[in-house]
């Protein structure tokens, strides 16, 4: 997938960002993410984000507890907002476009009751280039594909996804098919296109071989 040209350089990605902790939900560079916002803490966020550089960093929790402010991974992708409006109950929809992942390095405090961090973009630059091939066993992932979405009652538009470029297929499969949080994080820092597109098999293959109990694979990170 190629770049946007409205997306930040390696030098205007800032110091800190808001983070954005939802469990299960992965968003990866070039990948686009709709959100619902109605918390007022989020809807603080959103317009605190629209009035500076529309950053947001989505992370997900290390647990599922009921904690306030919950531990994060260390690791998660900034997107820019793309897509935004308003409806007449006090909800934004946005959407997010992933730019660049982030590693956590501390916290900042803030008095508009969402969460910021201290983030670090080394080791992620290659995230700001167009991906690279994935050689990956195409007509594999479909077989694959089907069966798992037949055991997980998911419809797919087929034609689509025959046509559809691979490196734009497996960013779209690997944010929304099920994993598991451990399994969507696994995804999330694999180092390349081709690393992802390999564990993504994997994970669909075991989830087919454990009888798509609907719970992933059996992968922690």
């Amino acid at each position: 997938m190629s770049r946007n040209p409205f997306d930040p350089g390696p030098g205007d990605l800032p110091d800190s960002i808001p983070v954005f902790p939802l469990t299960g939900v992965l968003l990866l560079p070039r990948g686009r993410l709709p959100l619902n916002i109605f918390e007022p803490r989020y809807l603080n966020m959103v317009q605190d984000a629209l009035a500076t550089d529309r950053l947001i960093g989505m992370i997900q929790p290390r647990d599922d507890g009921m904690a306030a402010e919950p531990p994060l991974f260390d690791i998660g992708c900034a997107g820019r907002i793309t897509s935004f409006s308003e409806t007449d109950d006090g909800r934004f929809l946005i959407t997010l476009t992933g730019v660049c992942r982030f590693r956590l390095l501390s916290e900042i405090p803030t008095t508009r009751g969402y969460r910021r961090a201290v983030a670090d973009w080394s080791g992620f630059s290659a995230d700001l280039d167009e991906d690279g091939p994935s050689h990956i066993d195409r007509d594999r992932l479909d077989t694959a594909l089907r069966t798992y979405f037949q055991q997980q009652g998911i419809t797919a538009n087929w034609d689509s996804i025959a046509q559809a470029p691979l490196d734009r297929l497996i960013t779209s499969l690997a944010m929304i098919c099920p994993f598991d949080a451990p399994e969507k994080q696994a995804l999330l820092e694999s180092p390349d296109l081709e690393a992802r597109a390999r564990l993504l098999l994997a994970l669909v293959e075991m989830a087919i071989h454990q009888g798509g109990d609907g719970e992933g694979g059996s992968l922690r990170h």
